[in-house]
């Protein structure tokens, strides 16, 4: 199984940005933790981050080119903005997930509009950095499942 987990903007400040939302684990800190739990989990893990729309909408167009089995994606502040990040993954058509490590159904009102969400299988929020993990799982559980129907 080969999974691609994309970051948008400012996500690479994890650790400095305002830790009351996001906590106090480090970007690097959390691709540690996304690989070792993959690799536990025997998931082949392509980890990307931009600030960028064009580079996340490209690595969503890779990821279809690569064979990836699914997404999970913590689109930042795109999510309430990228139209093109959500014509992407329906382009694809590859199972994503949507992540967020805040609860974003709690902060301001425009931080709970999702346009991605449209073409997610589902959503994790407020969960922490841990919910990249449970994203993984229920992304790998939910392709498991397809694949002995």
């Amino acid at each position: 199984m080969k999974l691609y987990v994309l970051n948008g903007p400012n996500l690479n400040f994890l650790g400095i940005r305002e830790p009351a939302h996001y906590g106090s684990t480090t970007y690097a800190q959390l691709l540690d933790m996304i690989r070792a739990h993959c690799e536990e989990k025997k998931i082949e893990v392509v980890c990307h981050q931009s600030n960028h729309e064009g580079a996340l909408v490209d690595w969503i167009q890779e990821a279809y080119w690569e064979g990836a089995d699914g997404i999970v994606i913590n689109p930042g502040a795109y999510t309430h903005t990228s139209v093109a990040l959500l014509d992407a993954v329906k382009s694809t058509q590859i199972p994503t997930v949507e992540v967020h490590i805040s609860k974003v159904e709690e902060r301001e009102a425009f931080r709970q509009i999702s346009y991605i969400r449209e073409a997610c299988i589902a959503t994790i929020t407020g969960h922490g950095v841990k919910g990249y993990l449970e994203a993984i799982d229920l992304l790998a559980e939910w392709l498991q499942k397809g694949a002995d129907a």
